[in-house]
């Protein structure tokens, strides 16, 4: 969950020289960014270096990213009209960068761990884009949502396809498995989730899966529809830690989990955070298909030695248990 970011320093070095955008576009930076946290934190996998927002870029919304404010649409999403005149997308061309970045990262890795790819869903990726950028309330997003559902479900139509071939397009580029990214779909109640987005994710789960890759359906605040979650699609459901493990596992008993520490509880004294940690592993039993994560990304100021016990306790703890 967001492995390398501004709490490492090696990161930040790279960052001084280059923004985040130049940085994808340029795959020996995004593969090396990639495996910094591998080397220094011990992970099991590695996440290609990327944004959810890329595919912004060809379809021309005027993707932009403002210092200390976040990712700028400037050509939002709000009419018929908008989903119509959107730009063809064929990610093999206008992405070929990350996919040239995956290359480049499995061939670095030479075999030590798989690589994961990842995308915006199509619920997450439309907020962003009717929005304008990031929001608290999703008024805008909503609003076209009750208000014009046809608009509505042709953009999510376009965007699930967008999706689900550009994750088969990172399979086949070398990721061992992907992820979908639903991380503002924790906004909606669970009738809305059923009938807005739905029948979206399930299209690039479906799109995704056919080449071949296991895929990690991923959303947040999610806990009063991770059955829907799982009727969508995805081998392995992602859940925060507002939940308990275990309690979110009876929901979708026949596919893997992956969670659920507190990003938060990084800043814990570290025998609470042993304490968290052995409460997850607990909570998984051992069970096969377990992904030991955070519930969310790594927060900036977290410190990586904080990350590397998290790992080696996880390490340890699975070790006492074969």
């Amino acid at each position: 969950m967001r492995q390398a970011g501004r709490y490492l320093r090696e990161y930040r070095v790279i960052r001084a020289k280059a923004s985040l955008l130049e940085i994808c576009h340029r795959p020996e930076l995004a593969s090396e960014v990639t495996l910094q946290p591998v080397e220094r934190l011990g992970v099991d996998a590695a996440i290609i270096f990327a944004d959810i927002l890329l595919p912004f870029e060809p379809l021309d919304l005027g993707l932009s990213f403002a210092a200390g404010e976040g990712p700028i649409i400037s050509k939002p999403i709000r009419a018929a009209g908008h989903v119509a005149r959107l730009a063809s997308f064929h990610p093999e061309t206008d992405l070929g960068y990350v996919l040239e970045a995956i290359r480049l990262a499995v061939r670095a890795l030479q075999g030590r761990v798989p690589l994961i790819g990842f995308a915006g869903a199509p619920f997450t990726l439309a907020s962003y884009a009717i929005e304008g950028g990031s929001t608290r309330t999703f008024a805008e997003t909503k609003r076209l949502m009750y208000q014009d559902p046809d608009t509505w479900h042709a953009l999510l139509d376009r965007l699930a396809g967008i999706v689900g071939h550009y994750l088969a397009a990172q399979a086949r580029a070398g990721a061992e498995a992907l992820q979908l990214f639903d991380s503002w779909v924790g906004c909606l109640s669970p009738e809305d989730y059923r009938r807005y987005v739905f029948p979206h994710s399930a299209k690039a789960i479906a799109l995704a899966g056919e080449a071949a890759a296991p895929v990690i359906h991923f959303g947040t605040d999610t806990a009063g529809f991770l059955d829907a979650m799982a009727e969508a699609g995805g081998d392995v459901i992602g859940v925060d830690w507002r939940v308990p493990l275990d309690k979110a596992w009876e929901a979708f008993p026949d596919r893997g989990i992956q969670g659920n520490l507190d990003p938060c509880a990084l800043f814990a004294p570290r025998a609470e955070l042993k304490e968290r940690v052995c409460d997850i592993m607990d909570r998984a039993a051992g069970r096969p298909g377990h992904i030991f994560n955070l519930g969310h990304g790594i927060l900036p100021h977290t410190d990586p030695e904080q990350v590397r016990a998290v790992v080696e306790m996880v390490h340890d703890r699975t070790a006492a248990r074969v």
